[in-house]
């Protein structure tokens, strides 16, 4: 359980209904499975041992007898195993007869667990056979042994504080008051559903809705089991869908009428961490029972899918839906900003690279939603030392496509001053150099606006934000930044799908946007070509927007987001690729929070946010001594 994940699989064993030795010995096959997967948990369906659809075989005493024959078999085989396993038996206590989830672990029962809520409608008449549990923990015995039971047991790993697990049955789920929902509040970080849902038109797709909801809501893992294959099929059929989520993100899954097993890692710690950011401490009650156990500690292997782009969608159509959202919060929140400012001109400086035509384009929508034409944007491009024909020629053709009227001030000779002003040789690229083109161009930015009525409206993007990759009081400053929630990877996701929508100039000169390298063009380009490209001085941006997603959102140490790196990026960034670009990262955003603490407003787009007034609140003197370990951050380091 090395960084928190515990491997866990759901599996639904094909049965013969009534058969429990057979039964029996495909359970003993799917903890085989398991073990070999290296699963920690695993979770198989409601009533596995006699098949689901006995019906009132169920109140025979050949089958309640066949039940425990078939219990102890699995308990003799599961001895030596430190697997902690879940399956679902109909078991009778006190002359009532429950359907139970037994835990079981190197071959004892830990405690078992009864449904609480019984389906009477429908198809399902389980009221006509079963008890439901009591709100009282009690105890049986089973094989000589008193056993926990009851529906408020919370089953606690000792070696790994992070891991308590709750039970639930099907039902229980569908309730208005899921049992899951108090485990959680008592403690519990995983639940497990032992299901016997039957197949219908349109119910998977709300089966998984139902699931993602609650591990969303609860803050946990959540691992759905249900009845497949062997089950009557008299009246219905089950199709043996198995799920695993974690905190409303589906991270495995056996779809309907598929293999019937699945497996993967939840993140332990990202649930601990999801509930401290919600403030949703544990709630203490007497009334629930804690089951010490414990597992040994090693490496998980992963097997999950950790996207190289957390910020972009993974499937082509909710890259569309997401683009499309993104867009419209942008573009209503520069609205608001125009419309209470009653501001004549939106004013924005046009670069040829990717911030700048986002901004632009978002600025059109905001005009066209207040009913004002393109003609109310200022576009300003500003040449100077570094800029080449391309960028400056694409910064025009872009204007001319969206209809935006575009002027030139080449603010060469106006720095040219400046530095011979302060006594700065012009052969002298440094940053000050640099800075001084930056500061120039947001000056004429601010001007132009107050000669217009107008307001500046920022380029700057998330991932920039992060780094610090901006001058102070230069690309820094704006009076409205629609593209501080964006990061680099979303931003060129969104150009793409906005090129492949457009047709004639704005798809081309889009398409050579997006080919351009990103640069800031302060250094004077050579034979006309850019020879300043920020990735190769600040990194990747696909690597730092992965750093900045697993830090922020998820809350990750930095020997955890390289592991997580290495294990995303393999074959294409190398471990120490990896660990000097982290490095820069960690570097540069503890260093550069006092450019965030007086960030210009801007419109918060998904689950990271950098502004003072929101998400992050961050000291800008804030050091990470007390965390070298973990940060490994350097003093040595020159703010821009």
């Amino acid at each position: 359980m090395q960084h928190g994940f515990l491997k866990v699989a759901v599996g639904t064993p094909s049965i013969r209904v009534a058969d429990c030795r057979y039964n029996a010995q495909q359970i003993i096959a799917l903890i085989r499975r398991a073990e070999r997967d290296g699963a920690q948990l695993l979770a198989m369906p409601e009533l596995c041992i006699t098949g689901y659809t006995c019906g009132d075989l169920f109140m025979q005493d050949a089958l309640q007898r066949g039940t425990l024959d078939a219990l102890s078999e699995i308990l003799t085989a599961s001895r030596e195993s430190e697997l902690l396993f879940v399956i679902g038996l109909p078991l009778t206590v006190r002359n009532s007869l429950f359907n139970c989830a037994v835990v079981i672990q190197h071959g004892t029962i830990l405690g078992v667990v009864p449904k609480t809520y019984l389906p009477n409608y429908g198809e399902f008449y389980e009221k006509r056979l079963f008890a439901p549990a009591s709100d009282t923990v009690t105890s049986v015995q089973l094989f000589g042994s008193e056993v926990p039971f009851g529906s408020k047991l919370l089953f606690c790993c000792t070696t790994v504080p992070e891991f308590i697990l709750g039970i639930e049955l099907c039902e229980d789920l569908w309730s208005p008051m899921p049992p899951s929902t108090k485990l959680a509040l008592h403690g519990a970080t995983v639940i497990a559903n032992l299901s016997a849902s039957d197949e219908a038109v349109t119910k998977a797709e709300y089966r998984r809705k139902l699931v993602q909801v609650q591990s969303a809501k609860l803050s946990c893992g959540y691992l759905f089991c249900s009845a497949g294959d062997g089950e009557s099929t008299t009246d219905v059929v089950f199709s043996g869908h198995d799920m695993i989520f974690e905190n409303g993100a589906m991270l495995a899954e056996a779809a309907p009428f598929g293999c019937g097993y699945a497996v993967s890692e939840i993140d332990l710690q990202v649930v601990s961490r999801e509930r401290r950011r919600r403030a949703r401490g544990d709630e203490s009650d007497d009334s629930y029972v804690r089951i010490p156990f414990a597992m040994s500690l090693h490496e998980t292997a992963l097997t999950r899918t950790y996207w190289q782009t957390p910020f972009v969608a993974d499937t082509p159509e909710e890259r569309e839906r997401r683009c499309d959202e993104v867009f419209s919060i942008q573009a209503h929140g520069l609205k608001k900003r125009l419309a209470h400012t009653n501001a004549k001109k939106a004013v924005i400086g046009v670069s040829g690279g990717l911030d700048s035509t986002l901004a632009l384009l978002v600025s059109v929508r905001a005009m066209a939603l207040l009913g004002r034409p393109a003609s109310d944007i200022a576009a300003v491009t500003m040449p100077c030392f570094g800029t080449t024909v391309r960028t400056k020629s694409n910064a025009e053709k872009l204007c001319d496509a969206l209809g935006v009227p575009c002027r030139t001030v080449d603010i060469s000779a106006s720095v040219t001053q400046h530095l011979a002003d302060i006594g700065h040789p012009l052969d002298l690229h440094d940053v000050a150099f640099e800075n001084a083109q930056a500061r120039e161009r947001t000056q004429v930015l601010m001007d132009i606006s107050n000669m217009n009525g107008g307001i500046v409206v920022g380029t700057g993007d998330l991932s920039e934000i992060a780094l610090g990759w901006s001058t102070f009081n230069g690309d820094h400053m704006s009076m409205y930044d629609v593209n501080a929630g964006v990061p680099k990877t979303l931003m060129r996701n969104m150009l793409e799908i906005f090129a492949a929508r457009a047709d004639g100039l704005l798809a081309e000169v889009l398409a050579d946007i997006l080919a351009t390298p990103i640069s800031p063009e302060l250094l004077p380009a050579k034979d006309g070509e850019i020879v300043q490209q920020t990735e190769n001085v600040v990194g990747p941006y696909v690597l730092h927007d992965f750093f900045l997603y697993h830090a922020i959102r998820r809350g990750e140490y930095r020997e955890k987001i390289q592991r997580l790196a290495e294990y995303a990026f393999a074959g294409k960034y190398s471990p120490e690729t990896i660990a000097h670009w982290l490095d820069t990262f960690y570097r540069r955003f503890f260093s550069q929070q006092f450019k965030r603490s007086c960030m210009p407003d801007g419109p918060r787009i998904g689950n990271v946010s950098l502004s003072p007034r929101g998400d992050w609140r961050m000291p800008s003197d804030a050091v990470s001594t007390c965390l070298h370990k973990i940060f490994k951050v350097s003093s040595n380091f020159t703010c821009i």
